[in-house]
């Protein structure tokens, strides 16, 4: 029940923004694959548009963000996306982990202007060190082969309709069980990321503030985890709840609060439905790691990406 209560909560997103800017408008795995051509993550079939680097704001080839020596790319969704938002939220906590298994360089994809980048990056406490490259028209990220939702191409249907199908698993399998993964917990493997995250949010006051108990200095640090009183379920490696609750402050704190300033142009509204996905290349820029989203909150699972590099 609780799992369809985010749901719905989720929904109300779409409709609210929908009826804002549009005034409702119909009209208008956790698992890896492995290869080894640097060029196998691209298809043929697409012409690559430039990135925009969004502190330069110089124009960035995207073949070649993709085949640099010892180095993650994620190929973000747009930037109030559950998805882009918890790619951020990994990839702060995860960089020092990475630079311990030679990851020299991380790019960060968004798909939406460099003023969007600029304002997840903020909003995330992004270092700087991660290399943010804006994609307006998500051309990267759809050449690098990830998921476009549900009916990617009819035009008839409003992308928010297709965005809502979708919340329910409609053209992105991996939906529901990620979304319900956040609720019962997981006795087996841990996320240390998402104290670090929630940590992070309860510090920008964002709602709800009381799963983790701060110090009162001013370093702030985590002093117990409220979810660690839970009965029986309390001492497992993801506690239930947990990533629930993050994910309630993420909506509530910055997709919702600031749609208008993270949400893809007018002219980009396929953004919506299209997902992402990571790769990690090796020595010679060949892949060594490759994920792809299945779904809204199904994104990769970092500490299974540190085992396989």
């Amino acid at each position: 029940m609780l799992s369809f209560f985010f749901l719905s909560l989720v929904a109300a997103q779409t409709l609210v923004t929908q009826t804002a800017a549009f005034s409702f408008s119909l009209q208008a795995t956790d698992r890896n694959a492995v290869s080894t051509s640097p060029s196998s993550s691209f298809s043929s079939n697409h012409n690559h548009p430039p990135l925009i680097d969004v502190s330069s704001l110089q124009e960035v080839d995207a073949i070649s963000v993709s085949t640099t020596p010892y180095t993650l790319t994620i190929y973000g969704t747009y930037a109030s996306d559950f998805n882009a938002i918890e790619y951020a939220q990994r990839v702060r906590y995860y960089l020092p982990l990475l630079r311990e298994k030679n990851v020299e360089s991380v790019n960060f994809i968004v798909n939406g202007s460099p003023d969007a980048a600029r304002k997840l990056a903020s909003l995330t406490d992004l270092p700087s060190s991660i290399r943010l490259l804006s994609d307006v028209t998500g051309a990267a990220g759809r050449a690098f082969g990830v998921r476009r939702g549900w009916r990617p191409d009819d035009e008839q249907l409003s992308p928010y309709f297709k965005l809502y199908m979708m919340l329910f698993g409609v053209g992105a399998w991996a939906t529901l069980p990620a979304v319900i993964g956040g609720y019962i917990g997981n006795p087996f493997t841990a996320q240390p990321w998402i104290e670090d995250a929630m940590r992070t949010n309860i510090l920008k006051q964002r709602f709800p503030t009381s799963g983790l108990k701060l110090s009162d200095d001013n370093e702030k640090k985590i002093i117990s985890n409220n979810f660690a009183n839970l009965p029986v379920v309390g001492s497992w490696k993801r506690r239930p709840l947990e990533l629930a609750t993050l994910r309630l402050q993420n909506m509530i704190g910055i997709s919702f609060q600031n749609w208008d300033a993270l949400k893809p142009d007018d002219d980009n509204l396929n953004l919506l439905t299209q997902l992402g996905g990571c790769l990690v290349t090796d020595s010679v820029g060949k892949e060594r790691y490759k994920f792809i989203d299945n779904g809204i909150c199904n994104v990769c699972n970092f500490e299974t990406m540190l085992e396989n590099i």
